[in-house]
């Protein structure tokens, strides 16, 4: 049996990622006709499906990733010992690389990473530390004492290859798109192809649908390129062949109830034997696969889910850098904040700061600054402009609000009228990184789903703002924000400031 394209299943095409691969076979023009299988597609029956090399990206090396950082280590660290006279150079530096290539493993460098997920640039600076707190220890029971400069300076080469190589593991992942065949009853088969072809920053390109049982009356022949509602002999051949068709090497299945763990596990022993790869949508599609750990039991496949971090040792770090980090940007900031502060008392008449009561974390009202950038009558004439709102939902955006000054416009589009904001993080109402806080109003519309944007400190920055700032969904605001609220972690953080500083530059989505 053949495959459905996905123009004409009307499941929109892979709008949104660039570059994805286009399906090497046309599309029929006809909306309400599946093609039928195409000659180079084999057609199963029984028995074991002829096999097919995987297209997906190549599987690791672990012994020459080892062998690299080994040499990457001890190499380097051989040289700086023996320039400075140190005792047994070579044995030290064939210690520190076999301790250093030890710490890799245990920490599971050297494994295949999950689909879609590189390796972390920030996991060897951590893998580091472990080697240098390895070190200190060993050295102790030894006796040895050898200088800390020279130490540092021959351990720091080693970070550096590894830190290369996580990067360039990065831009492979990021440049290598899998070629993605999805299969599943309508709304799962919808929810999953919009989410994968709107979104960007993912290796999945959608090439072609397979849907279950839709269109397809009871008693009759199930309509090529569609699998039956009950499992069928020809569930493989249907499959494999829009698979092979398409030249995908990951069939993603979004189960439903015609979708039974039965019929998924007999899918599976078609695709693996056929060479594809077989992927499970889960429901779980707000929460970051690092807190996802797969478990068995009873013959169950068990996802335990960790609960958001709220406390601990990343939640006390989060708060040392919004505190020193507000602290620091106050200091070097001074200059140009008197320089706004003129340019805005010089430019129209009212206060150069703009105080506003915003609801924080639980709930909680504080005053948030800001330099103003409206005229001073601004909020008395909002109701006026109500009318003109190009929001859906509980937040005011207006694309050409009447009551932005001139060097409102600029001060916006730079986000320069936000950095006050820095005395609110640095008092601890806010967090450099967060949801941005809500008008008493907007918090008092929130259903239960929206005020969970609350449970976190609001942020002078955030995942949204990064990511099209106003030119988003109120929707899609609330989608992101609830993201980082349940997955944030300190990494998360920083990733996101370094973010800001090219969205700011970029100016979309700031008026």
């Amino acid at each position: 049996m053949g495959h459905v394209d996905l123009p004409e299943s009307g499941i929109p095409g892979p709008v949104g990622l660039a570059g994805a691969p286009r399906p090497r076979t046309a599309a029929p023009r006809d909306r309400t006709t599946a093609l039928g299988p195409p000659r180079s597609a084999p057609r199963v029956r029984s028995g074991r499906p002829p096999s097919r090399p995987a297209a997906g990206r190549p599987a690791r090396r672990p012994p020459l990733l080892a062998l690299t950082d080994l040499l990457g280590l001890g190499v380097p660290a051989g040289c700086v010992l023996h320039a400075a006279a140190g005792p047994r150079p070579l044995a030290a530096a064939a210690v520190a690389g076999l301790v250093w290539t030890g710490v890799r493993a245990a920490r599971g460098r050297y494994t295949d990473p999950r689909p879609g997920r590189p390796g972390s640039v920030s996991g060897p600076l951590g893998d580091w530390l472990v080697l240098v707190g390895a070190l200190v220890v060993l050295l102790a029971v030894t006796g040895h004492r050898p200088d800390p400069a020279t130490a540092v300076l021959a351990l720091t080469p080693g970070l550096a290859v590894a830190l290369a190589a996580a990067g360039a593991a990065r831009w492979r992942a990021r440049n290598g798109v899998r070629r993605v065949l999805v299969v599943g009853e309508a709304a799962g088969l919808d929810r999953a192809v919009g989410r994968l072809t709107s979104a960007a920053g993912h290796p999945y390109a959608v090439v072609a649908a397979v849907p279950v049982g839709e269109g397809t009356p009871r008693g009759r022949t199930p309509v090529p390129g569609r699998l039956a509602p009950a499992p069928a002999d020809d569930d493989v051949s249907t499959v494999l062949g829009g698979a092979y068709a398409h030249d995908a090497d990951l069939v993603l299945v979004a189960p439903g109830p015609r979708l039974t763990g039965d019929r998924l596990r007999r899918l599976s022993w078609g695709l693996h034997d056929g060479g594809i790869a077989l992927g499970v949508l889960s429901e779980l599609s707000g929460t970051a696969a690092g807190r996802v750990r797969p478990a068995s039991a009873a013959g169950l496949t068990l996802l335990h889910v960790a609960p958001p971090l709220r406390h601990g040792p990343q939640a006390v770090l989060k708060a040392l850098v919004d505190r020193s980090g507000a602290a620091l940007g106050l200091l070097v900031l001074a200059p140009l904040f008197l320089a706004v502060a003129l340019a805005v008392r010089l430019s129209s008449r009212g206060p150069v700061f703009h105080r506003q009561i915003r609801h924080g974390r639980h709930n909680r009202p504080f005053t948030m600054w800001k330099f103003r950038t409206m005229v001073e009558d601004a909020e008395s004439r909002k109701e006026q402009l109500a009318p003109a709102n190009e929001s859906e939902g509980p937040m005011f955006k207006m694309r050409r609000d009447p009551r932005v000054t001139r060097i409102g416009h600029a001060l916006r589009r730079t986000s320069v009228d936000e950095l006050p904001q820095l005395l609110n993080v640095l008092r601890g109402d806010m967090s450099l990184v967060g949801p941005r806080p809500p008008l008493p109003d907007e918090a008092a519309r929130y259903d239960e789903r929206e005020l969970r944007r609350l449970a976190v400190r609001p942020g002078l920055t955030g995942l949204w703002q990064v990511s099209g700032r106003s030119d988003l969904t109120w929707q899609e605001t609330v989608r992101l924000d609830l993201w980082y609220v349940d997955n944030w972690s300190l990494a998360m953080d920083l990733g996101l400031l370094a973010r800001t500083v090219r969205a700011v530059a970029d100016g979309r989505g700031a008026y």
